[in-house]
């Protein structure tokens, strides 16, 4: 048992934002042990709400223009609300991991232009040649929404196993009627996340720096006697 946790705690360290991708594109076996995997997360009363759309050659770069012609022109109105603020540790920890993106990359603090065009490119999805657009049943709420949290975790960490690179977008999902329209999704899916993927550019800067990660301390809170 504790060999299967060194190699969960090996997955877990070596998953990163994948911000570079290779065009080279994945094969769809690999895509499909991926999607098995992550359909293996739990969920409340196992109402397994995820479906993901995953596109791939040219459907990709059909999808990648529309979301930048999008974004340039439409006004971002997320199905689910944007966090109404970050404070104290959670502002920090944001900072930190958007000085580290920019310092690996070459922009400058005061760098606004630069700074917005690195922003933009999530919506080119960092040239990867996969998207996957990872909904939820309207009518399950905010417990369908983080049942697919998990699935999203396990997406990420399955590819990661199997040396394909993830970085998860919440960003994309500011325009659900677009996405839901360009894949003929019913209006009543929620529109959660898209996950970039493909194999990392390992010699791109954007994909050489880590973040941190919280000590035990700062998540773990026990209580009475052990």
């Amino acid at each position: 048992m504790q060999d299967d946790v060194a190699a969960l705690t090996r997955t877990l360290d070596a998953r990163y934002s994948c911000r570079a991708f290779r065009p080279d594109p994945v094969s769809e076996d690999i895509i499909q042990q991926i999607v098995l995997a992550a359909g293996r997360a739990p969920s409340w009363c196992n109402a397994q709400p995820w479906k993901v759309t995953v596109t791939r050659g040219a459907e990709t770069n059909r999808f990648r223009q529309v979301m930048q012609d999008t974004v340039s022109s439409d006004t971002p109105a997320p199905d689910l609300p944007w966090p109404t603020s970050y404070s104290g540790a959670y502002k920090d920890r944001r900072r930190e991991c958007g000085f580290q993106l920019y310092e690996a990359v070459g922009i400058e603090r005061d760098d606004r232009e630069g700074r917005l065009a690195q922003s933009l490119r999530n919506y080119a999805f960092f040239e990867a040649p996969h998207v996957a657009i990872v909904s939820s049943e309207g009518e399950l709420g905010p417990y369908g929404a983080m049942d697919c949290g998990g699935f999203v975790t396990a997406f990420t960490l399955a590819a990661t196993a199997l040396r394909v690179g993830t970085i998860a977008q919440a960003s994309v999902a500011a325009y659900p009627d677009v996405i839901r329209a360009h894949f003929d999704l019913p209006d009543t899916r929620l529109i959660l996340c898209a996950i970039s993927f493909g194999y990392a550019d390992d010699t791109h800067p954007a994909n050489k720096f880590r973040t941190n990660r919280a000590e035990l301390a700062e998540i773990y809170d026990p209580r009475g006697e052990s």
